[in-house]
């Protein structure tokens, strides 16, 4: 990956492999009981293919801070974001407003905008012509450590 830093997301660009993915298998993995090891068979799995499906417009962006947690972006999350994608009501953005980067939830009714946070203890931001913004792309994954 290419890394470019902007405040508060830090963005990736995917760099291209000739890997063939990771051990897959598609069986399913219990949270009970567990299966005979015979039954399980190994494929093989690309996350490029699972999570871009527009490799020219995706980038990767690493979140920081707590405004999104309701939503299940935690700070350090690595997000997946297509900026071929519209966006709608109640898509999850990457926008640029007034300087900075930021993820928030789109809240669009005729022609007004709203940014909404995800944490009650975030404001909702409502963009007027004041702001300079532009909605960067939509999120369509997060991956998260555990």
């Amino acid at each position: 990956m290419i890394r470019h830093k902007s405040q508060p997301l830090t963005f990736f660009t995917p760099k291209a492999t000739n890997n063939s993915g990771a051990p897959f298998f598609d069986t399913g993995i219990s949270a009970g009981f567990p299966s005979p090891a015979e039954d399980f068979k190994e494929q093989r799995l690309s996350l490029d293919k699972e999570l871009i499906k527009n490799k020219e417009a995706t980038f990767f962006a690493r979140v920081s801070g707590q405004s999104m947690i309701g939503a299940g972006l935690d700070d350090n999350d690595l997000l997946v974001i297509d900026r071929s994608l519209e966006p709608t009501n109640n898509k999850i953005a990457v926008c640029f407003l007034d300087g900075e980067f930021t993820v928030k939830r789109l809240k669009v009714d005729k022609d007004e905008v709203w940014l909404q946070p995800e944490n009650p203890n975030y404001p909702i931001i409502k963009i007027t012509s004041d702001n300079d913004f532009v909605i960067w792309g939509i999120v369509t994954s997060v991956i998260k450590k555990v």
